[in-house]
């Protein structure tokens, strides 16, 4: 870790949130303290909790975007450990088994953050109360305490299908439902389970263990037909460790569809979400320290079918062109997740550096799972 000499560079979060003076003083502290990108562990047996060496450490889970299943990389989801506590933002395919993997504590987990209700954001949302909250693993680590989970309430309306005529609805009773009828949900469908265990082993009631939130928008005139108007970063919450920030992006048809910005006292780190070019995401990640991004490439895939191509143009950002996105949101590292390729399947990281260099001079990180990044 590499200590400010100078006060100017004595960042405080709150000194942090109050102006220019402060970004200033976050820029020099990043450059100073970014410590270089310890690379992705081989995968093997669980680590024990608690190996992070940082007071401020992005530990990317899983990088895959979108809903295949594939062996090589896990669904997106990435851990944010500061002072030894965590938070997840989104809970893809695989989420609880990689955090155990990557040596972090379930009983430090303090939040969980859902940029968006895609089922490869939410796929193993429940397993960290039903699963890891259920009983201690190897370790004797579980989640101990209620979690308070922040994420998008019900959209209040679906788009029309692309091109035209009529689609099926699942649920026509309730087809939109938000964060907080998702759990109800959950806790319902697994009921019977949950009441088994409850009787029998002297099980968890899972329903102690969540704390959910559905996140308020501001009045910005955002609806499911109009999902990331111009709108301000506004707060989602804050404890003793970090002060959480959100804006609407723009993710196709989805809504609400947002981006998170963890403001610290050792630096600021925003997560895109899923998300097109978006002037609200510029405005969120200002001088971050780091910009989580996503990325796709679907130059060369000629094969696309029609509603996809158009899916991808409208709800991603091409890999070619996040650069001057991290240039102009000032951030000094940009950490490309929820990679998809879809012209070759594979993710060539040299050719991804390259491509997301281009327009912008920070450092570039092309994300592998379980990768342990360390910011201070």
């Amino acid at each position: 870790m590499c200590v400010p000499t100078s006060p100017a560079v004595s960042v405080n979060r709150r000194t942090l949130l109050s102006g220019l003076g402060a970004m200033t003083g976050l820029t020099a502290l990043s450059a100073c303290s970014a410590g270089g990108v310890r690379p992705a562990p081989s995968i093997g047996q669980t680590a024990p909790p608690d190996v992070a060496s940082s007071p401020l450490e992005i530990v990317l889970l899983g990088t895959q975007g979108g809903p295949p299943v594939d062996t090589t990389r896990a669904g997106i989801a990435t851990a944010l450990v500061v002072d030894g506590a965590t938070y997840v933002v989104d809970c893809g395919r695989g989420a609880p088994t990689q955090y155990a993997k990557a040596g972090l504590a379930f009983a430090a987990l303090k939040g969980i953050f859902i940029t968006h209700l895609h089922a490869d954001h939410v796929a193993d949302y429940y397993d960290f109360f039903s699963l890891a909250g259920a009983a201690p693993n190897s370790h004797g680590d579980s989640v101990r305490n209620p979690v308070d989970v922040y994420g998008p309430g019900p959209a209040g309306g679906l788009p029309d299908k692309f091109g035209g005529g009529m689609a099926p609805t699942v649920a026509p009773e309730s087809p939109t439902p938000g964060i907080s009828e998702l759990t109800e949900r959950c806790h319902d469908a697994y009921a019977y389970s949950t009441n088994v265990f409850l009787r029998d082993s002297g099980g968890v009631d899972i329903r102690e263990l969540t704390r959910v939130h559905e996140i308020a928008l501001p009045n910005s005139g955002a609806n499911f037909r109009n999902t990331s108007p111009p709108t301000e970063p506004f707060t989602v919450m804050e404890d003793d460790r970090v002060r959480v920030s959100a804006t609407l992006v723009p993710h196709g048809p989805v809504f609400p569809s947002f981006a998170f910005r963890f403001d610290t006292d050792y630096g600021s780190v925003t997560f895109s979400g899923d998300t097109t070019y978006s002037e609200n995401l510029v405005k969120l990640a200002a001088n971050s320290a780091a910009l989580v991004h996503e990325a796709a490439n679907i130059r060369g895939a000629t094969q696309i079918p029609a509603a996809l191509r158009d899916h991808f143009v409208k709800s991603h950002v091409e890999v070619q062109e996040v650069g001057p996105i991290a240039q102009r949101s000032g951030a000094d590292r940009l950490i490309l997740s929820h990679l998809g390729d879809l012209a070759t399947g594979t993710i060539d990281a040299a050719r991804w550096r390259s491509w997301a260099q281009n327009g912008y001079d920070g450092e570039v990180v092309v994300g592998q799972d379980l990768q342990r990044i360390p910011l201070a």
